[in-house]
């Protein structure tokens, strides 16, 4: 039962049906405080494989891997030059991965705002 209500907890899809009413206001910005948390941890996991792969396959020192991993993983695009062939594919692979988790990012922060944009215009009817 614990392990029911743990998973509860930290759900981040668990919405109203267009059927039962509007969710309040607390239980929104719930929404909003839970997304941003799990966002802000899909970010983190993407800049760490970033940093870590720019270190490594680069190689870079820690602060240029992270700068580096921060501006692909932004879309603002490499600051370094790369030199090594496993860098250079590294890079390629971050750069496409790295496009995919800013979508995901978004989706997932703009879900709870989008669910209730469509839950009001579906209550009206």
């Amino acid at each position: 039962m614990r392990t029911k209500n743990l998973q509860k907890a930290f759900l981040v899809t668990d919405y109203e049906n267009k059927s039962e009413p509007l969710a309040s206001r607390k239980v929104f910005y719930n929404r909003l405080y839970k997304n941003a948390i799990v966002a802000t941890v899909i970010l983190s996991i993407c800049l760490a494989i970033g940093v870590v792969g720019y270190h490594f396959s680069g190689p870079m020192d820690w602060i240029d891997a992270l700068h580096n991993a921060s501006m692909i993983l932004s879309g603002m695009g490499p600051v370094a030059e790369i030199k090594t062939t496993i860098g250079k594919i590294f890079s390629s692979f971050y750069a496409l991965f790295s496009g995919v988790a800013f979508i995901t990012n978004i989706g997932v922060l703009i879900a709870p705002v989008a669910h209730r944009f469509f839950h009001i215009l579906h209550a009206e009817e």
